[in-house]
């Protein structure tokens, strides 16, 4: 193996087990406490929700979502976390085309972004916390394959 080659060899730090009701995560950040905030649950699951984690993945400290929904508490297919310097949470919830934010204890604050300003399906945000700015991917999609797609960039 070539020294390049062994650069890119990754080790695992650690593995969390989660709580049996923490089905599907698709995304997770550690916050500066060691905890971490979970977003999980996909098209059939009973829940689809962000949960904060203890450092240990072992308890849910907080959640913020429920049974699949597109009112104001509910998520339908909560994909991707960004978290600002203060650990508010912003969330992408990918079929109500929708991006929320939670405080740090996962209450709702308000919606960031409305589906009228996504054209399509969003999966993937990143925050600038220098410039105060979210970029969000927002993707067309036919038959599982990405047909067309741009990044909306938000000031907040």
């Amino acid at each position: 193996m070539s020294a390049r080659s062994k650069s890119l060899v990754h080790k695992v730090l650690r593995e969390l087990t989660l709580p049996d009701d923490v089905t599907n995560p698709f995304h997770t950040i550690q916050l500066t406490n060691g905890q971490f905030v979970v977003c999980h649950g996909s098209v059939d699951d009973p829940l689809n929700r962000v949960c904060m984690i203890s450092a240990d993945g072992r308890h849910i400290v907080h959640s913020h979502g429920g049974q699949p929904g597109s009112d104001t508490g509910q998520y339908d297919w909560p994909i991707h976390l960004a978290v600002d310097n203060n650990e508010f949470v912003f969330v992408v919830d990918a079929y109500n085309r929708r991006v929320t934010l939670l405080s740090p204890t996962l209450h709702y604050v308000h919606q960031v972004v409305s589906s009228d300003k996504l054209k399509c399906d969003p999966r993937r945000l990143y925050f600038d916390v220098q410039r105060r700015r979210l970029y969000v991917a927002d993707n067309e999609y036919k038959d599982v394959k990405v047909i067309s797609g741009r990044v909306v960039v938000f000031s907040v």
